[in-house]
């Protein structure tokens, strides 16, 4: 009896795995795919997470790798020093508020642009400005500093030069290098290169409501403003909540509409410093140019840590206010 069901449960498994290999080899390339993202996970996100190491660490570049866990430790000096620094709130007033000021104009702007691109009914003028709004998106950074200058710069730039021979200035606008310039000119850059590409994942958010629901509304009487408040917008609840979410998450690092360091970094001088210095750019300097390795991960960290306890905390939120999350 017992060699017989022995017997039985070593056939099951045997045809089991037998379908599984058979599976595999189907679906073989599938699983290259998947390999290479896995690997590409290892090489570039988890293995480089021993540099956190660092931050607890009097790290010195000649020690090389070895030095990541040779070093002597020294405890939460980093953090320490990083707190009592001059310019530790000047630093974080810039950041939050450069990103603050991102999700507060930029945000809403591409659900805004789906909305009226949804009610578009020429299809060819509809492509023509998608097309449009969202190639900026692929443009990079330096081009764009590189135009901002050529537009705004003192010396060269074509609109201080147009509005100095239409007499509407008497003097160039110092637009570039005003402190008080900076945050705006990051902004209104930031939704002209990104706006269009978040557009798209709200296109395909409004492009999965049934037709049948605006055909509905528009027998029982309903205009073209209440379709749009009760039927699409509440058709993107899910979407908007999620990429919501992850820029709360990463807004310390731009969220959704361009990377503060980059902006910073390259609109960023010696004139409008105290408003272009950001977390980012301050670790970068601290890190490359003066070689305090630990003291720039330390810093770095501490802004992870912060991200992931916004994204979890804003997670929370929406769950417990909207039904929708991310996870």
């Amino acid at each position: 009896m017992n060699l017989n069901t022995q017997a039985t449960g070593s056939g099951v498994a045997e045809k089991s795995g037998s379908r599984l290999w058979k599976r595999f080899k189907k679906q073989a390339t599938l699983h290259v795919f998947v390999g290479m993202g896995i690997a590409f996970l290892l090489v570039f996100a988890y293995t480089p997470m021993f540099g956190i190491l660092m931050a607890f660490k009097d790290y010195s570049i000649s020690d090389g790798i070895r030095g990541i866990f040779t070093s002597e430790w020294v405890g939460f000096r980093h953090f320490d020093e990083f707190f009592r620094d001059y310019q530790f709130g000047m630093i974080v007033r810039n950041t939050i508020a450069l990103s603050l000021l991102k999700v507060l104009f930029t945000f809403p702007a591409p659900i805004l642009l789906a909305v009226l691109l949804n009610e578009v009914k020429n299809n060819g003028f509809k492509r023509v400005v998608q097309t449009i709004s969202y190639l900026p998106h692929f443009i990079s950074w330096v081009v764009v500093v590189g135009l901002a200058f050529s537009l705004l710069s003192t010396d060269i730039g074509m609109v201080n030069k147009l509005l100095l021979g239409l007499g509407v200035i008497d003097r160039p606008l110092d637009i570039l290098t005003n402190p008080n310039s900076f945050w705006g000119l990051a902004v209104g850059s930031a939704v002209w290169k990104e706006v269009g590409w978040w557009t798209i994942i709200f296109l395909a958010a409004i492009a999965g409501i049934n037709p049948s629901l605006y055909e509905a509304a528009q027998i029982d009487g309903a205009g073209r403003l209440a379709r749009i408040r009760h039927i699409t917008l509440p058709g993107m609840k899910g979407t908007i909540v999620v990429v919501l979410i992850l820029t709360i998450g990463s807004i310390l690092g731009g969220g959704m509409v361009g990377s503060n360091f980059e902006q910073a970094f390259l609109f960023g001088n010696s004139i409008n410093n105290p408003t272009s210095e950001i977390v980012q750019t301050y670790a970068f300097k601290v890190g490359l140019k003066d070689g305090r390795f630990s003291y720039a991960a330390a810093i770095d960290l501490i802004q992870s840590v912060i991200s992931v306890i916004l994204i979890f905390s804003s997670n929370y939120i929406a769950k417990r206010s909207s039904g929708s999350s991310l996870f």
